[in-house]
């Protein structure tokens, strides 16, 4: 999409940089606690130092190949931003999946719920929006998105945590903070946040999808707009969270 827009990434730092910053939580849980973790909270300082460490390699990535004229800056800011914007959520959502403990397969309910509230506000989204929606919500930005599909997508949102946190009948060993309303509530607003986030780039770039590799749904990033935005949400109220009232 930037390629098209005439803002070439560099193709291998780019990629390289996005994929290595979820490999942070595997690398910190090989590290003796009292240098990584602490209450069974992230390495958020880990994460950070490799943020920083991947922003200075594209400095020095520009710095080498500088040319007048060639667009340094608008490179720099566009692969950092894109490495940032998909490899830290991807990093937190594996070390939530890393970090949870429950009896029997609840080990994987706070990843699943998130993926479930997130999809779920989507999916209604659609069917309500593309049925009844009438108000644009945002007319320039996104035509296709209404309130009505909006209204949809949170109620949506908040049933299936409902259905998945409180009314499955299975109890987990811990709790989102809040509880259920808080979980669905913040996710599905916050997935929608990601939605427009993708139209916001895909109208500055002109593109209609963010690719082509799932054919007529898009590229991945079409797929993975909204979750992306959740997970540091997701993330943030399971650590805050605690046992079951």
């Amino acid at each position: 999409m930037a390629a098209s827009r005439g803002l070439p990434l560099r193709w291998w730092l780019v990629p390289a940089a996005t994929a290595a910053l979820p490999l942070v939580p595997l690398v910190v849980r090989t590290i003796p606690a009292d240098w990584s973790t602490a209450g069974g909270a992230v390495g958020l300082g880990w994460l950070a130092a490799a943020t920083t460490a991947i922003l200075m390699v594209m400095f020095v990535a520009e710095i080498v190949g500088y040319q007048r004229g060639g667009g340094g800056l608008g490179r720099l800011a566009g692969g950092f931003c894109t490495a940032a914007a998909i490899g830290l959520p991807l990093a937190l959502m594996l070390d939530l999946r890393l970090r949870s403990t429950g009896p029997g397969g609840l080990a994987l309910l706070p990843l699943a719920s998130m993926l479930a509230v997130v999809k779920g506000g989507d999916i209604a989204a659609y069917l309500v929006g593309s049925l009844i929606g009438r108000r644009r919500m945002a007319p320039v930005l996104s035509p296709g998105k209404t309130w009505e599909g909006a209204a949809a997508s949170l109620a949506a949102s908040l049933a299936v945590a409902w259905l998945v946190l409180s009314a499955s009948g299975r109890a987990a060993d811990r709790q989102p903070w809040g509880g259920w309303p808080v979980y669905g509530l913040a996710l599905g607003a916050t997935g929608m946040l990601g939605d427009l986030a993708e139209s916001l780039v895909k109208r500055e770039l002109a593109a209609k999808d963010s690719g082509r590799s799932l054919g007529a749904l898009g590229g991945l990033l079409d797929l993975a707009d909204a979750v992306l935005f959740a997970a540091p949400v997701a993330w943030a109220l399971w650590a805050l969270g605690g046992p079951p009232a």
